[in-house]
């Protein structure tokens, strides 16, 4: 892969070719080819799906479902039906949360672990409160890590749901879901699948892993910001009431009721982001373009390149494990006597981008018992040079903090 060529396609990367952009897990970089997918809807195609005969929307139905059909594709789904368009992961989560929450009844419990993604926490533990069901907690090691046992223990023949992230946004941990998938099945529960930080970054095959539903966002993978994904085996989505009303989820309506829309259009209300999705397949077709296995062996390599550096730092401590590739790029860490936030500021002034906070995993903080960290995230875009540069900026920190003369 000629990475100077690849850095080419990204307008922001040339823009600002002095920032070393390491908040991938946050959010990524769009190449031109998604903006251009998007503009051109705009320019070319604009009119509302699903609520034309004429010809102008007939030509935004087709490019809004063959964007679902690209998604399809790419995740291995059997059919267009079980992809549901959202604004992002959140609100898929928050949509299965509580459509299918209506299915459960009190005394129901649902096991969730506790390095989870607060979007893959919350919905349950509110759908919970409403509907009198239980949490369980799935404990991890000390180093994020799910075993078997331990997810075994959290099962009960209460047990309905397992809510699990197939790769962790704190600490880049990969949970073996297909084995996970088929224990929750074993025990008469569904599996949910947090996918935001899995499917921008290793193969995912629905089919395989044999999850009920899997969640991601495009903004992750180079798509724009606004579009989601649900995916969701039809014979669940078929039983699931709507999360929305209004709009193309409609069949017919009375004074009396109304019923609702065949799949997936039935959880599509409103108008839908034709243009989000339009740009999400153009992301699809750039990962395609590349070559996923290409994108995946880069980023790899560029994950050990990184944790070969960070670890040889003092007063650098590195949260998860001490394995480079289980960190899947994602480094969550600590310098000693440095407030994570200071940490982020004094890296910015040097023209490096990382997060500082929580990273939306309050539980798992608590478990590692920390507050916040600092965190960095590598895509394959990224450079060995922007890495050294971030290496020597962390290196220097106590010092300028004045912890050392």
């Amino acid at each position: 892969m000629d990475i100077k060529a690849v850095r080419e396609d990204f307008p922001l990367l040339k823009e600002y070719g002095d920032i070393a952009y390491l908040d991938n897990a946050a959010t990524t970089q769009k190449p031109y080819f998604v903006i251009e997918a998007e503009k051109n809807f705009y320019e070319r195609e604009n009119a509302n799906p699903m609520r034309g005969l004429y010809e102008l929307s007939q030509r935004a139905t087709d490019i809004y479902e063959k964007a679902r059909e690209s998604v399809r594709d790419f995740i291995n789904a059997k059919s267009t039906k079980e992809i549901v368009f959202t604004r992002n992961a959140t609100e898929s989560l928050n949509l299965l949360a509580y459509s299918y929450g209506e299915l459960l009844e009190e005394g129901d419990e649902i096991a969730v672990t506790v390095v989870e993604h607060h979007s893959n926490l919350i919905p349950w533990q509110q759908i919970a409160k409403r509907k009198g069901l239980a949490i369980r907690w799935i404990e991890c090691e000390d180093d994020g890590t799910i075993s078997e046992e331990a997810l075994k223990k959290a099962i009960s023949d209460r047990t309905k749901i397992v809510a699990m992230t197939q790769i962790s946004n704190v600490l880049g941990i990969e949970n073996d879901i297909k084995k996970y998938a088929r224990i929750a099945h074993e025990a008469g529960a569904i599996f949910v699948c947090d996918g935001a930080q899995s499917v921008p970054h290793i193969f995912v095959d629905v089919e395989e892993l044999d999850v009920d539903f899997l969640v991601f966002s495009g903004h992750k993978m180079l798509g724009p910001m606004g579009i989601g994904v649900l995916y969701g085996k039809e014979k669940y989505l078929e039983k699931m009431p709507p999360f929305l009303f209004g709009g193309e989820m409609i069949e017919y309506v009375t004074r009396e009721d109304s019923t609702w829309n065949e799949l997936p259009h039935k959880f599509e209300a409103g108008t839908v982001n034709a243009a989000g999705a339009t740009g999400l397949m153009a992301a699809i077709d750039y990962y395609k373009r590349l070559g996923f296995s290409n994108i995946i062996e880069r980023e790899n390599y560029l994950s050990r390149f990184a944790y070969n550096i960070l670890k040889d730092i003092p007063e650098v401590n590195i949260l998860g494990s001490r394995d480079a590739d289980m960190h899947h790029g994602i480094f969550s860490f600590t310098v000693d006597g440095v407030h994570p936030h200071d940490i982020a500021e004094i890296l910015s002034s040097d023209g490096i981008c990382v997060r500082a906070g929580h990273h939306c995993a309050q539980v798992l903080m608590q478990h590692m018992k920390t507050m916040s960290t600092a965190r960095a995230s590598i895509a394959f875009y990224n450079t060995e040079e922007e890495i050294e540069r971030f290496a020597e900026s962390l290196s220097t920190l106590r010092r300028r903090m004045g912890y050392v003369k």
